[in-house]
């Protein structure tokens, strides 16, 4: 698997020089307890900053949270500066500046963020003109006794606390939206109630696009949190909500175990709780990428729409990310894809375990 080392040099030798510094440690013990009768101090092992996160979240995004939490960073505030990269990126079109709009061609943002050591989370949905909703979610979680503001409150929020409004819709995402709307057809959000029953034959898949950022974070002292920020589905109908700002479902962290979010079919991953039963697999003592697995199942378990199953197999993906408060990080999803990790290993992305081969 091809690896990515921009700046790997750096990375490495910050991590050599954090995981050195528990082992000076207990050699400075036994020396003083050469000298002295008194009990050993009791030295905690060391645990390897790690990050699991969605591949659009890799390089830049983290080098940059890697190299804040080996500075003593919050892992909240580490994980929404990477996510502000992607944010920010008008050439990345599932995210932020330049996502892609709903049916009506205005750019409606979600995110939530969730933070281990104080277990509090913020989120923000449908949320138009600022660029950054990570941040506006942060800010939900830090100043207001709520966990979720969407469409309007959510912006009269945003306006509150500084943020700058602007026209997200870029000149490529605009064609890509024109283009949608000269040939409408089964593409769009509009079903006849017959589509819905289980009972009748499936039809034919949608193809559509999607794009979400997930970034999950541990620090040297086991601490986690989390993000996930999305435009959503394209051509969504206006007022759309996906799993990404909902807590339990695109992301969920409980502080003493880890942190999960997901990307894929926003609405397959609500129906399953995904986020909330990867972190559960975790805390039964699973492994990240087992307990992703796990949380994959659940999906197809409860897909109901046989409008989305094709050849004995869903019509579409999700893909669960997770770290646990070890450092340890894992990935997995209906179908194969990749991940991006980080940790005492360096940056580098990984295959995702999987449920189906693809076709």
């Amino acid at each position: 698997m091809r690896k990515l080392v921009s700046r790997r040099r750096f990375v490495t030798s910050a991590l050599t020089g954090l995981l050195a510094a528990p082992l000076v440690a207990r050699a400075a013990g036994r020396r003083a307890g050469k000298a002295k009768s008194a009990a050993p101090a009791v030295i905690p092992s060391a645990i390897h900053p790690a990050i699991a996160c969605s591949t659009n979240g890799h390089p830049r995004g983290i080098e940059k949270a890697m190299a804040m939490l080996l500075a003593g960073a919050d892992t909240l505030d580490a994980a929404v500066a990477a996510v502000n990269l992607v944010e920010d990126d008008p050439n990345e079109h599932g995210v932020g500046l330049g996502g892609h709009p709903n049916e009506e061609g205005v750019v409606e943002l979600d995110s939530s963020c969730m933070h281990g050591p104080s277990q509090n989370a913020g989120a923000v949905a449908s949320l138009r003109n600022i660029r950054n909703p990570s941040s506006v979610a942060r800010d939900v979680l830090w100043h207001t006794d709520h966990v979720l503001l969407v469409g309007e409150g959510a912006l009269r929020f945003a306006r509150a606390r500084g943020f700058v409004e602007e026209n997200l819709l870029t000149e490529d995402s605009r064609r890509a939206w024109m283009e949608w709307k000269s040939k409408l057809s089964r593409e769009d959000d509009w079903l006849e109630p017959e589509e819905k029953r289980p009972e009748k034959a499936p039809v034919p898949p949608k193809d559509r696009i999607k794009g979400t950022i997930h970034f999950s974070t541990c620090n040297a002292k086991g601490e986690v949190s989390g993000v996930t920020s999305t435009s959503g589905l394209a051509w969504k109908i206006p007022g759309r909500v996906g799993d990404s700002p909902i807590i339990g479902a695109g992301l969920y962290v409980h502080g003493k175990v880890g942190a999960a979010g997901a990307t894929g079919r926003g609405e397959a991953c609500i129906l399953a709780s995904g986020a909330n039963t990867v972190v559960d697999g975790m805390e039964r003592g699973l492994h990240p990428t087992d307990a992703c697995l796990a949380a994959a199942r659940r999906v197809v378990e409860l897909n109901p729409m046989p409008y989305l199953w094709k050849d004995g197999k869903p019509a579409f993906n999700v893909t669960f990310y997770a770290v646990n408060v070890r450092g340890e990080v894992g990935s997995a999803g209906l179908f194969p894809a990749t991940f991006a990790a980080c940790d005492a290993k360096g940056p580098r992305r990984e295959d995702c375990a999987y449920l189906y081969r693809a076709g």
